[in-house]
């Protein structure tokens, strides 16, 4: 099979060759430090893993007033071209301090104005300040904030110049500035994650009119989706994970609002993996209720997750594919090329039965020994079906 093939035959529930086997997404930071700047695809052939190829283009609605914005500059690793209009414009001004790269983003409305700092020291980047304040600014991103489509021809030509190297994902859209796919987790970088669970408490109608605002903002950008050839799209973020909130609060507060997301992914004819990282356990059959088509990042126990690969597959049954399980931490530092082998054949003989699994860590990985990777790849290819 080639690689695409292998992915998709995991994803869709036809029996692969063998254990597909890729990455999360390939920081740059990594990348520079380890391997003198290597490409991302050159990363793929190098180490003989299945490519994985992400692209979000945005574009402005048509017929709208909206524009791409003029003073962005050149989007970085998975950011989009931002979309705004004269009641949403969008600026901002960097610095150093404390040698730490901060940028301060303002987003500018005819009823006020918002703003956001970002840190960034250059391995990742947080929430510094969040853009919601006051709960009456939920009202001017509600009233101004403009909704991405797609660039469904710009997804289109990608995925035609990558052909079977891989598979092309993406993920729906985020804030522009800082967040992530689901309406909750999206929130959480807008709110902060501890006064938005208090808030879930104490003012759970503020909280569900903030989240029906970025539901809206999602499903404009869903339904824009139809014709693009993705092969997988990303919803749902680490703030929704058995670390940080109960099972309660994803019934009340998450899968309301991300469950018809998905079912609006697959009316435009595509698929979705819900990301979880961090503990899974508990939300495994409530994502599974949403109708997604895959679960990732199943973080074991050793990187502060939960995930049990043999109890998850009992009970996933094979009704979505698993993506994640590996612990990148231990196993692609700090231990000889046996112990990542022996690691990659648990993570097969637990999760592997049936071809609805695909290896790979559990999310991002920032440094690692190449010998470790090599070891990685070459042992998956080993796990035949």
């Amino acid at each position: 099979m080639t690689s695409r093939e292998r992915l998709l035959a995991a994803l869709t529930g036809t029996l692969p060759d063998r254990l597909p086997v890729t990455t999360h997404h390939v920081m740059e930071y990594f990348l520079e430090k380890c391997l003198s700047g290597m490409s991302r695809q050159e990363f793929f052939s190098t180490f003989g893993l299945d490519a994985i190829l992400w692209t979000t283009p945005h574009r402005p609605a048509s017929g709208s007033r909206d524009i791409v914005d003029p003073i962005q500059g050149e989007p970085g690793f998975l950011e989009s071209r931002r979309v705004v209009n004269d009641d949403w414009r969008v600026f901002f001004e960097d610095a150093i301090v404390d040698g730490s790269w901060q940028t301060r983003y303002r987003f500018v409305t005819p009823g006020g104005a918002l703003s956001m700092l970002i840190g960034d020291a250059g391995y990742t980047s947080w929430v510094l300040e969040p853009l919601i304040k006051q709960k009456r600014d939920i009202d001017l991103l509600g009233a101004y904030m403009t909704t991405p489509q797609c660039d469904v021809d710009a997804v289109n030509q990608a995925a035609a110049e990558f052909g079977d190297r891989g598979m092309v994902r993406g993920h729906i859209c985020c804030f522009d500035v800082f967040g992530q796919p689901g309406c909750w987790q999206d929130a959480a970088c807008l709110v902060g994650t501890e006064r938005l669970i208090m808030e879930a408490h104490d003012d759970p109608e503020w909280v569900h009119a903030l989240l029906r605002i970025l539901q809206r903002r999602k499903m404009g950008f869903i339904e824009s989706l139809k014709g693009a050839r993705y092969d997988l799209l990303e919803l749902g973020g680490g703030d929704a994970s058995a670390s940080v909130i109960s099972p309660r609060l994803f019934d009340r507060f998450v899968s309301p609002y991300d469950a018809p997301l998905i079912e609006a992914a697959h009316r435009a004819g595509q698929r979705i993996v819900y990301h979880l990282c961090g503990k899974i356990m508990p939300m495994i059959e409530r994502t599974l209720d949403m109708k997604v088509d895959a679960i990732e990042t199943f973080t074991p126990l050793g990187m502060g997750g939960d995930a049990d690969l043999a109890r998850a597959h009992a009970v996933i049954g094979g009704r979505a594919c698993m993506i994640g399980g590996f612990d990148q931490l231990h196993f692609f530092t700090g231990c000889d090329e046996d112990a990542t082998r022996a690691e990659v054949q648990r993570c097969f003989n637990e999760a592997g039965e049936g071809g609805r699994f695909i290896l790979c860590p559990s999310d991002h990985f920032f440094d690692a020994r190449i010998p470790l990777l090599r070891a990685f790849a070459d042992e998956a290819a080993k796990c035949t079906y």
